[in-house]
């Protein structure tokens, strides 16, 4: 298939950058959206330009550094899928497709389609630590009796990769699918108990320092997120809060 790419160029946090179009021709629709662009970028280098920088590694959903903004959906028209997982089929013959990266204040952009997440990071290392008794008289952990729901549950939430399809996606910038899915996976288990409220309380401050928007319940992460994370996570995460909040002022 020929196609028409409008691709986002930055060269860094402070230039203003714009859309520049190109063509390619012959693509597959067996080829991944990531291939896509390496033809591209091939292509462009033949020609003595520039190549387009965009962000990648394991090329099987498992990372999250794909992340793409195609068409005006977080990671393209496909469901439950990353960017590297998202093939041509999806597209026709002709089409115009608009690559850009995340849109958001937090998240800025490095270069090109690249953005910065060290944001989530930031977020994460808010939360320390699990504490593990070293005494020499340490239970196993399947000895430990976790409800079958809340082990599925746990699990569930530590499917979030940090993308940040779910800041893109929001109106409002939010980050709180991706805070709610990291409190979550660890308020389900006994390992995580030690350090709960004070975990839920700095990730959410550290969320709100970061400069990402608030939750307005329209489910927009829920759709765009690839692991197909529930929004009942981010109430599970305001319970947690609200509990932490009025223990710690007693």
């Amino acid at each position: 298939m020929n196609l028409t790419l409008k691709v986002w160029r930055q060269k860094n946090r402070e230039d203003k950058g714009r859309l520049e179009n190109y063509n390619v021709t012959g693509i597959s629709e067996h080829t991944s959206f990531l291939e896509m662009l390496d033809v591209l970028n091939e292509q462009l280098i033949t020609e003595g330009k520039e190549p387009v920088a965009f962000d990648h590694d394991c090329r099987e959903g498992i990372c999250g550094m794909c992340s793409l903004y195609i068409n005006g959906e977080a990671h393209g028209p496909d469901r439950k899928v990353t960017t590297c997982q998202l093939h041509m089929r999806m597209f026709n013959d002709g089409d115009t497709i608009y690559i850009e990266p995340w849109r958001s204040s937090a998240m800025p952009v490095i270069k090109d389609l690249i953005v910065d997440r060290s944001s989530f990071d930031r977020i994460q290392q808010a939360g320390g630590f699990v504490s593990v008794n070293t005494s020499g008289n340490t239970q196993d952990a399947n000895a430990l009796p976790i409800p079958k729901i809340n082990a599925d549950k746990a699990f569930d939430a530590a499917t979030c990769i940090g993308c940040g399809a779910c800041v893109a996606t929001c109106k409002n910038s939010s980050a709180m699918l991706f805070v709610a899915a990291k409190v979550s996976q660890y308020s389900y288990l006994p390992q995580g108990q030690v350090e709960r409220k004070e975990r839920v309380l700095n990730m959410v401050e550290q969320m709100d320092k970061e400069g990402f928007g608030n939750c307005t319940n329209t489910g927009a992460c829920e759709i765009e997120c690839p692991k197909g994370i529930s929004i009942e996570y981010i109430a599970r995460m305001n319970k947690e809060y609200l509990s932490a909040s009025y223990t710690s002022e007693e």
